[in-house]
């Protein structure tokens, strides 16, 4: 069977603590969502990109933005995002899909050929890169993965925590849990946009970065946080240092 890769990016604008984040300029005339898109399209496995944008009003901006980038998209609705996720999968007729968050610029870009290779040829439902700073990475679903854990799963894990259900039930998938090189392995690190503090540290990572954009290695901005004690200071009563995936409690059941 030939496998088909699709991106599927939940898009809103709602954030009480900083409006509109996939929107936000890391630079003038480039948004998170923008350098997003652009580094996934370095991608030759990923076949297709398709937003998957909320309901109502204040997310119509994000209409435009899938026309300008030539991207299809779905409109669902705002809480149910696993819903949002498994219609892109469907509208891209997707065997699998790739998942980044959309207020997460940057991702380790350096493994993901290797983590589609080893999903497909090892068979897994679900291959998650893990232990990197939050926010820098990613996971890769079979649609079936994704349908099943909507179909099964609870409220809350059809909300923004649409990947509870597989991470509280590995047993139930074939999951694959990645490490990056050791140089990325850094829990202590964060790079997901949520509060304006972690916009003015992207935005400096970027703009330290630019000519290297849109794929810029993860190990690249590890040494400049490193370097950057002021930067990593601002976000530092944010870190939640535990890896996403691994180590969590699993549930005894699904809970419907």
């Amino acid at each position: 069977m030939t496998r088909r890769l699709v991106a599927a990016l939940a898009c809103r604008a709602n954030g009480s603590r900083l409006y509109g984040k996939p929107l936000q300029q890391l630079v003038d005339g480039v948004t998170i969502l923008d350098q997003i898109v652009h580094a996934i399209r370095t991608f030759p496995i990923v076949d297709e990109i398709v937003l998957g944008i909320s309901e109502g009003t204040p997310n119509l901006t994000f209409i435009d933005t899938a026309h300008e980038h030539g991207c299809r998209y779905v409109l669902g609705d705002e809480r149910d995002v696993l819903s949002r996720l498994v219609a892109c999968g469907r509208l891209g007729k997707a065997t699998d899909v790739f998942r980044v968050t959309t207020e997460c610029p940057f991702f380790d870009y350096s493994i993901l050929d290797e983590a589609w290779a080893r999903h497909v040829t090892e068979g897994h439902d679900v291959t998650v890169l893990d232990f990197v700073p939050e926010g820098a990475g990613f996971e890769i679903y079979t649609l079936e993965a994704l349908e099943r854990s909507h179909r099964e799963g609870s409220t809350g894990d059809r909300s923004e925590f649409c990947s509870n259900y597989a991470r509280f039930n590995q047993a139930l998938f074939k999951v694959n849990l990645l490490h990056p090189k050791p140089p990325c392995e850094r829990l202590d690190l964060r790079l997901t946009v949520d509060y304006p503090e972690d916009l003015i540290l992207c935005r400096a990572i970027y703009e330290a970065f630019k000519s290297q954009a849109p794929r810029i290695p993860l190990e690249t901005i590890c040494a400049f946080l490193d370097s950057r004690p002021d930067l990593t200071a601002l976000v530092a009563p944010y870190v939640d240092s535990a890896p996403v995936w691994y180590g969590q409690p699993q549930r005894t059941h699904a809970h419907n």
